[in-house]
C-alpha cells in the first residue's frame, strides 16, 4: 500500500519537516511540499493525492477553510501551534491533529489512522439496502438503520460515504455513491454532483446552481445534472 501525499505550510521549516517525515516513512509517497492552500490545489486535482497534512493557521486562506471548500476530500490531518483549533478541525473530519512542536512518533500514529481506515475500505463489502422509510448501512462495525427523512444529503469521500442527518452527527460507512444511489427513493433523493446525493424535500435555498443548507455548506450542482435539477426546481419553486 502506497498512499500519496502533500503537506501545506507556511513555515519553511514546519514544512521541510513533515516532508522529511514523509520521506522517512515507507508506505507514504511525497507528491509535493506547497508553501500556500492555493498551490495543493493543483497537485490535489491532478495527482489522486489520498492524504493531506495541513497547517491550519496559513495567510490568505487558512487550512480550515481549504479543507471546507475541497469537493472531494482526501483524509486531512491537520498541523498547528494552537490546540485551540482542535474542535474545528474535527468538525471538519479531520483524521487526526497534530500539535506543533511535531514528533516522529505522533506522525505515524496519524499516519496509522490513516492506514487503518484505508484496510476498513478495501476489506468490507459494500452492504446498503432500504425500505420505503429506512436505509440500512454497516458502520462502526454495526448495523445501523437510518430514517430517510433524517438523511440531509451523502457525499462521497474516495471508497466509501459520509451520510449528513439533521439532527446527528455524519454516518461513514464502506460503499459507493453509486451503490447507496441506486437504494434511494427517485422522488425524495436525487444525485446532482458526482460526490453528492442531497434529500429533495431538505432543499430550502438554492444560490447559483449550488443549494445551501445550514453552516455555510454549499452543495455544487454539476453540468451533468443540471437540467434534471432545473426540472425539480421548475416544479417545486415560484419562480
Amino acid at each position: 500500500m502506497t498512499i500519496k501525499c502533500i503537506a501545506i505550510d507556511d513555515e519553511p521549516f514546519a514544512l521541510q519537516q513533515i516532508g522529511n517525515y514523509i520521506k522517512k516513512t515507507p508506505m507514504l509517497e511525497l507528491v509535493a511540499l506547497c508553501k500556500n492552500a492555493f498551490d495543493a490545489f493543483e497537485f490535489i486535482n491532478s495527482a489522486q493525492v489520498t492524504l493531506i497534512f495541513v497547517d491550519i493557521s496559513m495567510p490568505d486562506l487558512n487550512g480550515l477553510d481549504f479543507v471546507r471548500s475541497l469537493i472531494e476530500k482526501p483524509y486531512v490531518v491537520f498541523t498547528t501551534a494552537y490546540s485551540e483549533y482542535a474542535v474545528e478541525g474535527f468538525r471538519v473530519d479531520a483524521v487526526d491533529y497534530l500539535l506543533k512542536p511535531i514528533g516522529y512518533n505522533d506522525f505515524l500514529k496519524a499516519v496509522n489512522k490513516v492506514k487503518n481506515l484505508i484496510g476498513l475500505q478495501s476489506s468490507h463489502p459494500e452492504t446498503v439496502k432500504t425500505t420505503g422509510e429506512h436505509l440500512f448501512v454497516k458502520a462502526d462495525y454495526k448495523l445501523m438503520r437510518i430514517n430517510l427523512d433524517d438523511i440531509k444529503y451523502i457525499e462521497s469521500m474516495h471508497e466509501y460515504v459520509r451520510i449528513h442527518l439533521t439532527d446527528e452527527k455524519p454516518v461513514m460507512t464502506l460503499v459507493s455513491l453509486k451503490s447507496i444511489e441506486e437504494q434511494l427513493p427517485q422522488n425524495k433523493f436525487m444525485r446532482v454532483h458526482r460526490s453528492y446525493i442531497v434529500n429533495l424535500e431538505k432543499v430550502k435555498f438554492v444560490e447559483r446552481f449550488r443549494i445551501v443548507f445550514e453552516n455555510n455548506v454549499y452543495i455544487p450542482v454539476s453540468d451533468q445534472y443540471k437540467e434534471k435539477f432545473q426540472q425539480f426546481i421548475d416544479k417545486n419553486f415560484l419562480i
